[in-house]
C-alpha cells in the first residue's frame, strides 16, 4: 500500500526510498516483527480465555510434556499471519502477483491449519481434520497457485549446479510443484514439536530465499551467476522479510518455555510459503537443501512406519527425528539449539549452489 502511494505520488523526497526493494525488506521485517511483538501478549491472553486446556498433548510423547505443556494455548500461528499480512500489504508492490500468490497460499493452508487446531481444541482430541480432507485441500490450494506461477514462469524444473539448464516438465510441472508446496506445509508440521524448533528453521530458510529472490528477479545477477531469470520474483524479498519479523516476533513469546504453540495454523502456512516461494523462483530442489531440516524430519516418520508396519521393529525411539533424541536423554533446548545449528549449515550450502554453477 504505501509502495503503491509512493507510485502515485511520484519518487520525490522520501518517496524515493520506497522504489528500492533493500529498503522494503528491512521496513517489512521491522514492521512485522512490531505488530508481533505489541499484539502479543492480548492475543495469548485471548487464547488462553477461549481454549481452556490449551493444546491436547501426546500422552505417547517424552513423558515430561505432559507435566510442562499441558495448558499451553494454541493458534498462535494466527499471530503470525495477521502480522504478516498486514505487513506484506504495506510494504509490497500490490500490482505483482507473485507476492498476492504467496500470501494467499500462506491464508488458505493456514485456514485450513486453523481448522485442524480448532477440531483438536473443543474435541480434546489429536485427531482433528481428516487427513484425506487435509491433503486433499492443500493440493486444491496449490495447485490453483502453482498454475497462475508456471503461467508467468514456465513449466521447467531447473536444477542446481547447472547454468540455467532445466527438464522441461509439461504439465507436470504442476503436480511436482504442488507436491512440494503441499510436502513443505506438512514437513513443517511435523518439526513444530519443541519450543521454538520450527520457528527458527523457517526464519532460516526464508533469509536464504530472501536473498534467492532478489537475485533471481535482478537480470544483472541472475545472469551473472547463470540462474534463470524471474521477472517479478525479487518483489518476494519483502514478503520473505515480513515472514521473518513475524515469526522473530512470534518466537519472542514461543521460546522455553512456551507462553503459546504456533499450532496447524502456523506451521502449516509457513511451510506452504516457502515452497511457493521456492517454485515462484525455480529452486524447488534448492528448498530440499535449504529446508533440509523439515525433510530429515518427514523422512524419520516415513521410515519409522514403513519400518513398524513391514517389520514391526522401530528405526527410531520415537518419531518425528527431535522425539528421538529427547528419548535418548537430550534436553529440549540442545535439540532445538542443535536443530538450529543444522538449519544454519544446510542453508548456507543451498546458498553455495548458487555459485557453484
Amino acid at each position: 500500500m504505501i509502495k503503491l502511494i509512493a507510485d502515485l505520488a511520484g519518487y520525490d523526497g522520501i518517496f524515493n526510498l520506497f522504489r528500492y526493494i533493500t529498503f522494503r525488506t528491512i521496513a517489512a521485517l521491522v514492521t512485522a516483527l512490531a505488530i508481533a511483538l505489541v499484539l502479543g501478549p492480548r492475543f495469548i491472553d485471548m487464547l488462553r480465555a477461549r481454549q481452556g486446556k490449551g493444546q491436547p498433548i501426546r500422552e505417547d510423547g517424552p513423558e515430561w510434556h505432559l507435566l510442562t505443556k499441558r495448558g499451553t494455548p494454541t493458534m498462535g500461528g494466527l499471530l503470525i499471519l495477521i502480522a504478516l499480512s498486514i505487513s506484506s500489504l504495506l510494504w509490497m508492490d500490490m500490482r505483482n502477483g507473485f507476492v498476492w500468490t504467496a500470501l494467499l497460499v500462506t491464508l488458505g493452508f493456514g485456514a485450513i491449519g486453523f481448522m485442524d487446531d480448532y477440531d483438536k481444541v473443543t474435541k480434546q482430541s489429536h485427531k482433528g481434520v481428516s487427513g484425506k480432507v487435509r491433503l486433499g485441500l492443500e493440493f486444491l490450494i496449490a495447485g490453483l497457485a502453482v498454475s497462475y506461477i508456471a503461467s508467468r514462469t514456465g513449466f521447467t524444473l531447473y536444477l542446481p549446479f547447472f547454468k540455467d539448464f532445466g527438464l522441461y516438465l509439461g504439465l507436470f510441472y504442476i503436480a511436482f510443484a504442488a507436491f512440494i508446496i503441499t510436502g513443505f506445509g506438512n514437513a513443517v508440521n511435523l518439526t513444530d514439536g519443541l519450543d521454538g524448533l520450527a520457528t527458527m528453521p523457517v526464519v532460516i530458510a526464508a533469509a536464504a530465499f530472501a536473498i534467492i529472490a532478489y537475485l533471481v528477479g535482478n537480470i544483472r545477477f541472475s545472469d551473472y551467476l547463470g540462474i534463470h531469470h524471474v521477472p517479478g520474483s525479487g518483489e518476494l524479498a519483502v514478503f520473505c522479510a515480513a515472514l521473518i519479523g513475524a515469526c522473530l516476533g512470534f518466537l519472542w513469546f514461543n521460546a522455553p518455555p512456551a507462553m503459546v504453540f504456533m499450532g496447524d495454523t502456523g506451521s502449516l502456512a509457513l511451510g506452504g510459503a516457502l515452497g511457493t516461494i521456492a517454485v515462484v523462483t525455480n529452486h524447488e530442489l534448492v528448498l530440499l537443501v535449504i529446508g533440509g531440516l523439515f525433510v530429515l524430519e518427514t523422512l524419520s516418520v516415513i521410515i519409522q512406519v514403513v519400518s513398524f508396519k513391514t517389520t514391526g521393529k522401530r528405526v527410531f525411539r520415537m518419531a518425528p527425528l527431535h522425539h528421538h533424541y529427547e528419548k535418548k536423554g537430550w534436553k529440549e533446548a540442545t535439540v532445538v539449539i542443535r536443530f538450529w545449528i543444522v538449519a544454519i549449515l544446510l542453508a548456507l550450502i543451498g546458498l553455495a549452489t548458487l555459485k557453484l554453477r
